[in-house]
């Protein structure tokens, strides 16, 4: 037998399938021009909403960020001096909102009590459940979520008796609290838990977290960094017990506060406390 005929012979499509291809009689399988390069998830997109008392200047919101991973990015939105209202008639929501946050963590009171004026002052029994319900409504429309905070204590103590505090914004924190229940959303009582730290440390403890007036005297409504970490703790603690899927994104312990943060001694941003 001839050698040639020993071995097994080749199939001849796979030849005449090449040279269609190259006579062009079908087409060639399509190759990409370039590899894709997978895409990575942008973080998750916390905005905090609120008063100076949620500022990174005078506020929790410098230590909140100090608690954030990076799977999350905070914006802070808050402006000093703004009530509930003030804060949507100045177009202020409108532009918190076009930052197209994730998570919306929302918090007003302070400018809303009585003596602020017809621009900022509200009734907790009437018109600040309404502006809460319209941040929150609004919050949704865009496919966010909200998230209600109670407004952080005044750290006033009762002159009788200086182990309790004197809270003046205790109509405000029950129609937050009202509005979550109504609601269904998710909602951080830190008007609660902010009095009971403060009533553990004490007024002198208290000090040590607080701003300080231009005179020098203590503020018992703004925070130094030392105290917007104490308060941002506080609410890292309640926000990974009602949205427990961001619990991968909030750390255990703080990350150090920028060096920048250690405002001089003796100065206080704006107040938006009573005169």
């Amino acid at each position: 037998m001839n050698a040639l005929h020993l071995g097994r012979r080749r199939p001849a499509w796979p030849r005449l399938a090449g040279c269609a291809v190259a006579l062009g009689l079908i087409a060639a399988p399509a190759r990409p021009a370039f590899a894709a390069k997978p895409e990575t998830a942008r973080p998750i997109r916390i905005v905090l909403v609120g008063d100076s008392t949620v500022t990174d200047a005078a506020g929790w919101g410098l230590g909140f960020k100090c608690f954030l991973t990076d799977g999350a990015e905070c914006l802070n939105a808050s402006r000093g001096g703004r009530s509930s209202r003030s804060y949507l008639n100045e177009g202020l929501w409108q532009k918190a909102l076009e930052l197209k946050g994730d998570y919306y963590l929302i918090q007003f009171g302070h400018n809303d009590e009585p003596g602020k004026g017809p621009a900022r002052e509200t009734d907790p029994a009437t018109t600040f459940p309404q502006f809460m319900a319209r941040y929150v409504d609004e919050t949704q429309a865009i496919g966010a979520r909200p998230i209600l905070v109670t407004p952080l204590t005044r750290r006033k103590f009762d002159p009788a008796d200086r182990r309790k505090l004197l809270p003046s914004l205790v109509p405000y924190a029950a129609a937050v609290r009202a509005l979550a229940a109504e609601k269904h959303v998710p909602l951080i009582d830190l008007h609660a838990r902010s009095i009971a730290l403060c009533e553990e440390l004490g007024e002198e403890g208290c000090a040590g977290l607080s701003a300080r007036t231009k005179d020098g005297k203590v503020d018992t409504t703004h925070l130094n960094p030392q105290g917007s970490l104490a308060f941002a703790r506080l609410v890292v603690a309640e926000l990974r017990r009602v949205v427990p899927n961001l619990a991968p994104v909030l750390r255990a312990e703080p990350a150090p506060l920028p060096v920048a943060a250690a405002a001089p001694a003796g100065s206080s941003p704006a107040s938006d406390s009573n005169p």
